[in-house]
């Protein structure tokens, strides 16, 4: 029968899987990809009412305004990008997530 083929979102690792942190604190959320050719990583917030979308890497970190997150390292294959989430409040309590994907001028 051979061996299963990993979908894309197999290949998509976040760690940790929960936390916990005081108020004003830090918290910091690390994503990888195993997908050839995929070179952007992006970070979303989820609540019970939204998903907020909190910014990107590509080239470069490019948090949204007023998300008090910083985003750090690579969105290359087998490299790691950070989610730094600033100044820990009550509302900071969600599920964080990434995703990967292509950056393509041809996309836009």
């Amino acid at each position: 029968f051979g061996t299963r083929r990993l979908s894309l979102s197999d290949q998509v690792h976040q760690t940790p899987a929960d936390m916990f942190s005081q108020p004003g604190k830090e918290a910091k959320i690390n994503c990888f990809h195993t997908i050839p050719n995929y070179n952007q990583i992006l970070w979303y917030k989820q609540t019970k009412r939204q998903l907020q979308f909190l910014g990107y890497m590509y080239a470069s970190a490019n948090p949204e305004d007023g998300a008090g997150v910083k985003i750090e390292g690579s969105a290359k294959k087998d490299e790691n990008c950070t989610l730094t989430i600033e100044g820990l409040t009550l509302s900071s309590r969600a599920v964080y997530f990434c995703a990967a994907s292509l950056h393509s001028a041809t996309y836009h």
